[in-house]
């Protein structure tokens, strides 16, 4: 309950800087821009973006110093979920309970909304308050996990995922490029516009790579597919996957055991991660 809580206040922060952000769907290229929005609003839990506010949180800052990395997060995120859904991709034709965007707005209109969000999340960051050195080495990382060798090369290994050759490393590998590595990069990015000091950056990196790969175990267990080759549970039964979630979790919170309570929302945040139930 606490976590709903937390994660409810700062999306609350987060849905108006998206909105901001976002050019009006009636204005032109029409088609364009309301297929940019049309995933973001009602959006998803917003647990990325609530996540880097939290970790502006864990090292005392206001969250408002984490709102252009937030927002940011979000907008590369939602831009892999509308090339995800593609059927050059995965070929989903549902997203958040509605027409994924190329359903909704055509394929071609698709591709090209996920490249103006992927384009307007670095507008965003750069046009961002704070310490111009903070912003471009968040720019940085954004592009790095942005890029080939993370979510982009991720993806295309999961397309070309063959199990008969695979094991649970080459799963852990596909997950956290997809996936965990934006959750660092989330909580990372929070702390860091929000003036953490080199140490606590480290800390929270650790932090975040431990917890972003417990969240994405912890989808494989709630999809329960195990007809997905690229899944946990193609290589390692329920039990045994939630064990190595809760030992990520463990390694995750003991980065910071010994913060104070400005890093509690980012402890029940991780808690969630792993223990959610949807």
């Amino acid at each position: 309950m606490i976590a709903a809580v937390i994660l409810k206040e700062r999306a609350a922060l987060v849905e108006p800087a998206l909105d901001r952000a976002l050019p009006p769907a009636d204005t032109a290229p029409h088609s364009l821009h309301a297929a940019m929005r049309h995933l973001m609003f009602p959006a998803g839990k917003l647990f990325r973006p609530v996540l880097a506010i939290a970790g502006a949180e864990a090292v005392g800052a206001p969250p408002e110093h984490a709102l252009p990395i937030a927002t940011a997060v979000e907008l590369v995120h939602t831009y892999s979920l509308i090339h995800d859904d593609l059927p050059c991709m995965d070929d989903d034709a549902e997203r958040r309970g509605r027409p994924a965007v190329h359903v909704a707005f055509g394929e071609a209109v698709a591709v090209l909304a996920g490249d103006a969000l992927l384009a307007l999340a670095f507008e965003v960051l750069g046009d961002g308050p704070g310490e111009a050195v903070a912003l471009l080495a968040t720019s940085r990382d954004l592009a790095a996990v942005a890029g080939s060798r993370e979510l982009v090369g991720g993806q295309v290994d999961d397309i070309a995922f063959d199990s008969a050759s695979a094991n649970l490393g080459s799963v852990e590998s596909i997950h956290w490029r997809k996936s965990a590595a934006l959750i660092e990069l989330a909580i990372v990015g929070g702390a860091r516009l929000g003036g953490a000091d080199a140490e606590q950056i480290e800390q929270l990196r650790r932090f975040g790579r431990s917890t972003g790969m417990a969240f994405q175990i912890a989808d494989d267990l709630l999809d329960a597919d195990e007809n997905d080759p690229c899944s946990f549970l193609h290589f390692a039964t329920p039990e045994e996957a939630r064990a190595r979630a809760e030992s990520l979790l463990a390694g995750a919170l003991g980065e910071i055991e010994r913060w104070g309570p400005d890093a509690e929302p980012l402890r029940e945040l991780a808690r969630f991660a792993v223990r959610r139930s949807e």
